[in-house]
């Protein structure tokens, strides 16, 4: 009796357990942006007159020409920002693409390990192809949502 008891209480402990859809993988779409790409535009309503600081690193332009660098094997990466009049940043990044088609990414201090990185970014992954993708943000401004798109172009 005593045994089938703990039988039926394990049962129901792995029965009620859900699995955690956040942390599921997208593999199909993390393959498709393995390589090399640059950010060719970042657009979003009202820019002429709202700036918008990407990733708490730069003005949102200075991302225009940035360099970046995905390796889907072990999901980590690079990203490179070289524009003129911006500063020059280069970072290790990890990634990730959840089911949900959500990048989720950090950036991290040379040698620093992802773990140790508490906060990060999430954005939607649109219009996928071979050779083009892009990234959206969705921030407020003044109260109201909106998207900030970057566009991303394969490169050589």
């Amino acid at each position: 009796m005593k045994k089938i008891s703990v039988f039926l209480i394990m049962s129901l402990v792995l029965i009620s357990c859900k699995t955690n859809t956040a942390t599921q993988l997208d593999n199909k779409t993390e393959v498709a942006l393995k390589g090399n790409w640059s950010i060719t535009s970042v657009t979003y309503p009202g820019q002429a007159y709202i700036k918008v600081t990407s990733f708490e690193v730069a003005d949102s332009q200075c991302f225009v020409g940035s360099n970046w660098s995905f390796v889907s094997n072990n999901n980590k990466g690079q990203m490179d920002l070289t524009k003129s009049g911006c500063g020059v940043f280069g970072s290790p990044i990890t990634w990730f693409i959840n089911k949900e088609g959500n990048f989720v990414f950090k950036i991290l201090a040379t040698g620093e390990k992802a773990k140790n990185v508490k906060e990060g970014y999430v954005l939607k992954v649109a219009n996928l192809t071979e050779n083009t993708f892009q990234l959206i943000d969705t921030i407020s401004v003044g109260g109201k949502l909106t998207d900030v798109v970057y566009q991303f172009q394969r490169t050589i």
